[in-house]
């Protein structure tokens, strides 16, 4: 069987396919797929998370985006949307991204695991993260299960940790931290 060709993209000529496109897309060495859409879970969660994080930095210097905010990893060249991104000070904009609407410099980022992506979120993407210098902390939230993975810079190395039910995680990165608990609360019981 043959391969199809995949066409090769700059990171301008991505921005200005997102700028187009009704789907979101990550971008990687030239190469740009179609993220998958989340459920009502992936998404009540990082909302719950959203929202915990957004009333603690109330009058603070940081701010709290959604999936709708673009992250380059500099170092690797990724462009991704994490679930939630939190930015500290001002925000630091890509330069080659010449609509100015993605950030180099998150200090929090949050990926709600899908079964489609945990693997890619665990593993490469992860790896990919480790490499923004800004980044203090990675939360891998499950789906699956109640647990919140904490993966901390720790001067020139990355340390791990879980909570899970009845657990707190403490972001002492921005100053926050999360009840376990809220963060899967389903007020509609489903």
């Amino acid at each position: 069987m043959v391969q199809p060709a995949r066409q090769y993209f700059e990171f301008a000529d991505y921005v200005a396919l997102e700028e187009r496109s009704t789907v979101k897309h990550e971008y990687l060495r030239g190469l740009v797929w179609a993220m998958a859409g989340g459920s009502p879970d992936h998404a009540r969660i990082a909302t719950n998370i959203s929202t915990a994080l957004g009333n603690q930095l109330a009058g603070k210097r940081c701010a709290v985006f959604g999936s709708d905010l673009r992250v380059r990893v500099k170092a690797t060249g990724l462009g991704t949307y994490p679930d939630v991104t939190v930015v500290c000070g001002a925000l630091d904009l890509d330069p080659e991204d010449p609509k100015r609407h993605t950030i180099v410099n998150p200090r929090v980022v949050v990926e709600v695991l899908s079964p489609s992506t945990e693997e890619y979120d665990r593993g490469e993407k992860l790896e990919h993260y480790r490499q923004v210098p800004s980044l203090e902390v990675v939360l891998l939230v499950a789906q699956a299960e109640t647990r919140i993975e904490v993966h901390r810079r720790a001067g020139d190395r990355w340390v791990s940790e879980s909570a899970t039910t009845g657990g707190v995680v403490e972001l002492a990165a921005i100053g926050c931290r999360l009840d376990v608990d809220a963060v899967y609360r389903d007020p509609l019981g489903s």
